[in-house]
């Protein structure tokens, strides 16, 4: 639904661009490079607010520049620590194209994924491809003492945000709207998942879920539910 008029954004005022209001958070230094690398492949006019992020970066007191922060990154904090994180233009996130730019709407870097046939974990910040996708890890010590690293895969809810998830004007997941694709999540969103828990235990999991719906035992999300109702009632 990203970049598509059934995206209403999360908040009222900013319809047009879906959870970029926020900008991304980096998670680690690979992220970073990552970024920086994939900003580097952006096409001419593929990045509407290209100059606007330099003149940003430049006009600051303190200039991020001189610190050695990419132009495109602003510093803030996350968790009371420490953060970088995109910078925000005009209330969302600097990569962002916004409606009628010609090389499209939405935001610069998928354009560029689609355009060079790249994966979107290839191509953007960790937070925005994880989405819609939730990974929690979390270690348990046995009763032997051994440690072990418990990885869940979930769906990113409105619980994912914080409290501030439930101030969010609308959300996708929750959405009727939301829940009309034609393939399961664990095929349209495989690149993501081999990326979160590894191609070997994607493997696995693609033949469960397979096998679960041969067996007719899927457990259908609530918003799927209301999305079939709505559709029957259009009939």
């Amino acid at each position: 639904m990203f970049g598509t008029p059934s995206c209403h954004g999360i908040t009222a005022d900013q319809p047009d661009s879906g959870c970029c209001t926020h900008g991304a958070f980096l998670t680690d230094d690979e992220d970073r490079q990552r970024l920086a690398a994939n900003v580097a492949l952006l096409a001419p006019d593929e990045w509407q607010h290209e100059s606007d992020a330099l003149a940003d970066a430049k006009s600051r007191s303190a200039t991020s520049l001189d610190k050695g922060i990419e132009p495109w990154l602003e510093e803030d904090e996350l968790d009371d620590e420490p953060a970088l994180r995109t910078r925000r233009w005009n209330g969302r996130c600097v990569f962002f194209n916004d409606v009628g730019w010609p090389a499209g709407s939405g935001c610069a870097l998928h354009h560029m994924a689609l355009r060079l046939g790249r994966t979107l974990p290839e191509s953007k910040p960790e937070v925005c491809w994880q989405l819609p996708i939730r990974r929690t890890q979390e270690w348990e010590t046995r009763a032997d003492d051994v440690e072990v690293l418990h990885t869940r895969i979930a769906e990113y809810d409105r619980r994912g945000w914080g409290p501030g998830g439930l101030d969010l004007d609308w959300y996708c997941t929750g959405s009727p709207e939301a829940h009309v694709g034609a393939e399961p999540v664990f095929e349209s969103l495989a690149d993501e998942l081999r990326e979160l828990i590894g191609p070997e235990a994607y493997e696995v999991l693609a033949e469960a879920c397979q096998r679960r719906r041969q067996l007719g035992l899927i457990a259908v999300h609530p918003a799927t539910t209301r999305a079939e109702e709505l559709a029957e009632r259009e009939k």
